[in-house]
């Protein structure tokens, strides 16, 4: 069973508990949820005991392999019984974050985990940024969600609150591959998590550090660049002059505007470096196992 059935198996369970809620005959609702209730308790003893005999025999492996299962491990969290700590589960996401953060010259440290609440600080260029509160929100708290979904909500120190969005974004899932707009052009959506899917960048790993790539994603440009392996993006229009970088040229981790000669520093955050008022507008990016680029659209990051 892959992942996209997981879901589909825990939505149509979610599906027939709103249906059992919705029930007009009191009688039946009750029973039917007296019957629900006594099925979880008794699976649950059943896989309280399965990890009792586990821990008393593996060398940690599979309690680890069963970690990483999200559905065995959804299941066990249910039921109190995840065999790794939720420190431990919010730090593993802290580290799969962390390349990212670093990338624009920011981090994280997990200061506690408490009463359901993950406590942080925001180092380096995501501390005290206007945008902060963003990366807190379309990085940090998506990979912990997903880490340890008993997490009830995560504080850090060092965000700072940005001005109300003008207006909601409707987010759907679609295919990686994305539509077509209406000029025929390859439009790429966001997907369930709020970010958009850039795709593979070719490009880029055929010719690293050279010139940066210009793409389109949900109709809007954005900069991609490569250095010493690792992909930045960047939105294009250079703060000095207002002109593309596009024909921009990379130099070590330099980015100079074609148009105007202002250098910024790609691995800082697209910091200027002859007008230090000025910087660049980073763009969110993760990019998967399978070498797949995702970006969030519509906010800056520390």
């Amino acid at each position: 069973m892959s992942g996209a059935d997981d879901r589909d198996l825990v939505a149509r369970v979610e599906g027939l508990l709103t249906e059992l809620d919705a029930l007009a005959d009191s009688g039946a609702r009750d029973k039917a949820t007296e019957v629900v209730a006594a099925l979880l308790d008794l699976y649950g003893e059943g896989l309280a005991r399965v990890v009792e005999q586990v821990a008393e025999r593996d060398d940690g492996s599979l309690a680890e392999a069963l970690a990483a299962d999200e559905l065995v491990s959804h299941l066990l969290l249910v039921h109190g019984l995840h065999p790794v700590p939720v420190a431990v589960r919010v730090r593993s996401a802290l580290d799969e974050v962390r390349p990212y953060l670093e990338s624009h010259g920011g981090d994280v440290e997990l200061l506690s985990v408490a009463d359901g609440i993950a406590r942080l600080r925001l180092e380096g260029s995501c501390s005290g940024c206007p945008s902060s509160t963003m990366t807190l929100k379309l990085a940090i708290e998506n990979a912990i969600a997903k880490s340890a979904p008993d997490i009830e909500a995560v504080e850090a120190e060092g965000a700072v609150a940005e001005p109300p969005a003008p207006a909601l974004i409707q987010l759907e899932v679609v295919d990686s591959a994305g539509s077509a707009g209406a000029n025929g052009e390859r439009v790429t959506e966001p997907d369930g998590d709020g970010w958009a899917m850039a795709g593979g960048m070719p490009e880029l790993a055929a010719g690293p550090g050279e010139a940066p790539l210009l793409k389109r994603v949900q109709g809007e440009p954005v900069l991609f660049l490569e250095l010493a392996g690792t992909i930045y993006a960047y939105r294009p229009e250079c703060p000095a002059c207002g002109g593309s970088l596009e024909r921009a040229t990379l130099e070590r981790s330099d980015l100079t505007c074609a148009d105007c000669g202002n250098r910024y520093d790609v691995l800082r955050a697209g910091r200027c470096l002859d007008a230090p008022q000025l910087h660049l507008e980073p763009v969110p990016l993760l990019v998967g196992d399978d070498g797949l680029v995702k970006v969030a659209l519509g906010a800056a990051t520390a």
